[in-house]
């Protein structure tokens, strides 16, 4: 009895002591614009986060990609000269060293790795364009391959779960670009038909895929709406299932409008004004993040049809720009671009509920997070 409970007790504490390491060696990089640098912070077991160090890039650092080794963190910055700096992620202590920079062609909001790690994908919001770079295997990143004119305001981009087909949201022309894309040559080339034409005045902003790439989930910027679409995994092709909004009944915002540099000033303290989204580990929830009124919000996911139905809308820091789940989809990081605190939340996986763990200081404009886990 003595040796068995003895036994159980060395495999439960090997279990613990797993469970620990793997939220132990857990890393939350957020980009702050108007300092110029990324702020690095250990996510404890609890879901806190203990603040670490900054590395410098420069003002108007924004969006970040991760490779999928975690081996190489991308940060593209926002002022010329338009460059993306590579660091390499030191696995014990999750610290970034810099590696290079390399030339962009023009402003991103969006940068993404394809699967393979070798390209890295572009959209440009005000350039109207997306574009290739090659990434060495010293995550290095070249002069662009390909740059491709598109529609108004491109504003994402990623390549589906099979690495063959690319798509790019346009919030100007309310449609979305469908690529094929060739990971032995880097290049993209029009789908046929090239684009999925969707209702005007939704303004299509950031997309995620479902874990079974059967569908895209695309949140759409001046409504706050996620529209479910289906990908054919033969054609690469969307088409649109459902639609639903991602903020409270009865919400006193509306539909927004585009905001581009050099507009007339004008009232925009009641418009919708939607930011990021993620699902769950398990696909489970889906989060969007609102910027006008300061939320997260939570719509469940009926994996089988793709419908999402609207659960709970929780306040958060203030003008929220980017936000993640944690690898093991129990905790999230949310960032606010107004805000001089990220916060964390605890994720309830039958309800979804979030749960405030804490708020940790902050650069100024927070706004790009990602997650890195080693085990």
């Amino acid at each position: 009895m003595g040796k068995r409970w003895g036994t159980r007790l060395v495999a439960c504490t090997a279990i613990a002591l797993l469970s620990t390491s793997a939220i132990a060696v857990t890393y939350v990089y957020v980009s702050a614009a108007e300092e110029g640098d990324i702020g690095m912070y250990r996510l404890q077991a609890d879901g806190s986060l203990q603040p670490g160090p900054r590395f410098k890039a420069d003002k108007l650092v924004m969006p970040m990609t991760v490779s999928r080794d975690n081996r190489w963190l991308l940060a593209a910055v926002r002022s010329k000269p338009y460059l993306a700096y590579t660091y390499s992620i030191h696995r014990a202590s999750g610290a970034l060293q810099l590696v290079s920079t390399g030339p962009l062609a023009e402003s991103f909001p969006y940068i993404s790795f394809d699967r393979t790690g070798r390209w890295l994908f572009g959209a440009s919001y005000g350039a109207n364009l997306v574009s290739v770079n090659p990434i060495g295997a010293d995550g290095r990143v070249g002069q662009p391959l390909q740059v491709i004119p598109t529609g108004r305001n491109a504003h994402a981009i990623h390549s589906d779960r099979t690495n063959r087909f690319v798509f790019v949201p346009h919030l100007g022309t309310d449609q979305v670009f469908q690529f094929v894309f060739d990971e032995s040559t880097g290049r993209l080339s029009a789908n046929t038909p090239p684009v999925l034409q969707l209702k005007t005045g939704t303004g299509p902003r950031h997309f995620v895929f479902s874990n079974d790439n059967r569908f895209v989930y695309l949140l759409n910027e001046l409504t706050a709406a996620v529209t479910t679409l289906a990908l054919d995994a033969k054609s690469g092709l969307l088409t649109e299932v459902s639609s639903t909004s991602s903020l409270p009944p009865g919400t006193k915002l509306q539909p927004g409008a585009p905001r581009l540099p050099g507009d007339a000033p004008r009232d925009r303290s009641n418009d919708i004004w939607a930011s990021d989204l993620h699902l769950t580990r398990d696909g489970r929830f889906l989060y969007t993040a609102e910027r006008t009124g300061s939320t997260i919000n939570t719509l469940a996911v009926d994996a089988a049809s793709g419908k999402l139905t609207y659960v709970a809308s929780t306040p958060t820091e203030a003008q929220p720009r980017g936000f993640r789940v944690d690898p093991s989809g129990r905790f999230m990081v949310v960032s606010g671009e107004k805000s001089d605190t990220i916060s964390s939340y605890a994720i309830d996986s039958a309800s979804g509920a979030l749960k405030l763990i804490g708020k940790y200081p902050t650069g100024k404009g927070a706004n790009w997070v990602e997650i890195v886990a080693f085990d």
